[in-house]
């Protein structure tokens, strides 16, 4: 069986258990199929598959970026305080991308100039980030941010509203989220970049083998920096939309996210070795999670139980991975 097989068996296998988790939790509720809790399921993913889209550019590398939870909460404090103080929501946004950015350009300096593992690099942006962000803002939420701050994380596309006999509006269809339509255009433009440019194709060698890519004229350095930027970009994209969302900037948020960002990645089919992934299988594997979390929690399961389940997949997934890379 050729490498691309097995990536086609890995991606299948995880839209199999997608459909699967699917098909059980249909029986326990019958709003589980419905387009609302669609969308809602839709709309609760996003946050992963942003991550996960970095993730996976980056584990394709070889690396790993622990930081991005921290991260997206220090960038999503940052745009709300600069709405706060009068900027207009672009370009608060616009601040928080650039904080993002700026903490993913530090991690690839501390993996490609220091030297340092990446664990160890990313594991120390974590808690700076995550002190930095608790001490501008007191550890304090910040609220009053308006509606036009909302409006990222809440507007749709083609939603039909309709003013009922009593004068009140009456949602015909809830419309298509925009953090949604977001996610989209980013697993596309990734997909693009992996499969279609050069970029793509030096991320897979530089993660495959090192030196030979090195040697085979590619500039390491760069493409890794590359990697680690943009996964710091698209943490500072997901704290400005999700505190778009909740209209509220919490210096807390983001806790564990990084985890869930690699556990979409590696279900997809991404090898934590390098080398191998995709972005159509990372965002199945986000939506593995987010149903998996839904399903169960129609079900009327506990939160404590759901964290050991998902646990429980992650495990397995990555013991797949390790015996797909062995053999």
């Amino acid at each position: 069986m050729t490498d691309r097989q097995k990536d086609l068996l890995q991606k299948f296998a995880a839209l199999g258990s997608l459909l699967g988790l699917m098909l059980v939790f249909s029986f326990f509720s019958n709003a589980f199929l419905s387009v609302g809790n669609a969308m809602t399921v839709a709309l609760q993913v996003t946050s992963i598959a942003y991550l996960g889209i970095g993730a996976t550019c980056l584990i394709i590398t070889g690396g790993i970026d622990l930081s991005v939870g921290a991260i997206l909460a220090l960038a999503g404090c940052v745009a709300a305080m600069a709405v706060k103080a009068g900027a207009p929501v672009p370009v608060g946004m616009l601040g928080g991308l650039l904080v993002g950015g700026l903490c993913g350009a530090i991690n690839g300096l501390c993996v490609t100039v220091l030297k340092l593992p990446p664990f160890i690099a990313t594991l120390g942006m974590m808690l700076v980030a995550r002190g930095v962000a608790l001490q501008l803002t007191d550890a304090k939420a910040i609220g009053g941010l308006g509606d036009s701050f909302a409006e990222l994380g809440n507007g749709s596309l083609f939603r039909v509203v309709k003013i009922g006999a009593d004068g009140f509006p009456d949602v015909q269809f809830i419309g298509i989220p925009y953090p949604v339509l977001l996610m989209v255009v980013l697993a596309i433009a990734a997909s693009v970049l992996l499969n279609r440019a050069t970029l793509g194709r030096h991320l897979y060698a530089v993660g495959s083998n090192t030196e030979a890519a090195r040697l085979s004229g590619v500039n390491v350095r760069g493409v890794t920096m590359f990697a680690y930027v943009l996964s710091g970009l698209l943490a500072g994209l997901t704290g400005c939309v999700l505190m778009s969302r909740l209209v509220t900037a919490q210096p807390s948020e983001g806790l564990m996210y990084e985890l869930d960002a690699i556990a979409a990645a590696v279900i997809g089919g991404t090898s934590l070795s390098g080398g191998v992934g995709t972005i159509s299988g990372t965002v199945i594997g986000a939506f593995v999670i987010g149903i998996l979390r839904n399903g169960l929690n129609m079900a009327g399961v506990s939160a404590f139980i759901q964290q050991i389940i998902i646990g429980l997949v992650i495990l397995l997934t990555v013991w797949i991975d390790q015996m797909r890379h062995r053999r």
